[in-house]
């Protein structure tokens, strides 16, 4: 049942789709007059207000009535009803909607009044039989088509409804529903999301110790300005001592006839190989003073 029906008229409606479609399941919200249900293409709540109201322009030629839905809404009921509260023609029949769409029609045949004590129970129970064919009148009256007795439907005389239930039964449902009066169904609760706290700010004593790549020491603390000097005075020696070593190299290869004999014959291929060589070698001389003068205190233990 929608939420937002309340208790009161929630029992009444699940006794209007008990009497009517024969239970008050989920089931019942897809049954067509008849029982003819198994024979649409698709269910009841899973079609939109227009393609409903839309079907049911066939039903009273196949299956001698348009009633539709767990409250047996009649085709021009439910475009009555489309109007009046500017449904969308998307929106889907489901059990939600017919519950919202049923309380609407009690409140037409005076739930409002009746539950204010402005209207008689009496009163009531015929204009519910109005409503709903399988519901009989409480009293003698003037039914749709003749007089009719306390217990017959309202539609005597149709040849197609009857009363399916007792006027006592009816009695007692309304006397019942009164009782809640205005009671709403409990509604189902939020939970509560927890106060955030905020943890105290760690003093410098409790801050963690940097962890390196093998659980050691971080990686990357500053060098110290004695060791950063360090580093590049030997970097520098090293790439003078690189580049000598290339100059010597090239001396070595041109005295001993390594060198290819074009190259030899021209003072400016002579240079040019000369300054690769150097170039090459003092580089790899810098690199390699500088990593030979780096803080030892970084590397892993068992390196």
């Amino acid at each position: 049942m929608d939420r937002s029906v309340p208790l009161a008229a929630a029992r009444i409606l699940d006794f209007i789709r008990q009497t009517e479609v024969g239970t008050d399941g989920p089931s019942g919200y897809n049954v067509i007059y008849g029982f003819n249900q198994d024979k649409l293409p698709e269910p009841v709540t899973r079609m939109t207000v227009d393609e409903l109201i839309g079907a049911q322009s066939s039903f009273t030629k196949l299956y001698g009535s348009s009633a539709s839905g767990g409250y047996q809404f009649m085709r021009a009921t439910l475009t009555d009803l489309k109007r009046e509260l500017g449904l969308r023609g998307s929106q889907l029949m489901d059990p939600d909607l017919q519950d919202r769409l049923a309380f609407h029609l009690l409140k037409r045949r005076g739930y409002e009044q009746f539950m204010a004590g402005t209207i008689s129970l009496t009163e009531f129970g015929k204009r519910l039989a109005m409503e709903w064919a399988s519901f009989p009148v409480l009293a003698d009256t003037k039914g749709a088509h003749r007089q009719v007795t306390r217990g017959s439907t309202y539609y005597s005389g149709d040849k197609l409804n009857k009363a399916l239930v007792e006027p006592e039964e009816i009695e007692s449902l309304l006397r019942g529903a009164k009782e809640l009066g205005d009671a709403m169904p409990a509604q189902v609760p939020v939970p509560t999301p927890r106060p955030e706290t905020k943890e105290p700010a760690m003093t410098a004593e409790q801050q963690p110790a940097p962890i390196g790549h093998n659980g050691g020491p971080a990686m990357t603390p500053d060098l110290t300005p004695i060791e950063s000097t360090n580093k590049a005075n030997k970097g520098g020696a090293g790439s003078l001592a690189g580049s000598g070593l290339g100059g010597a190299i090239v001396y070595l290869w041109s005295t001993t006839g390594s060198f290819p004999t074009e190259w030899s014959g021209d003072p400016q291929a002579m240079v040019a190989v000369t300054l690769i060589v150097m170039s090459v070698t003092g580089a790899i001389g810098s690199w390699w003073a500088a990593y030979k003068a780096r803080d030892y205190r970084l590397s892993p233990k068992d390196a």
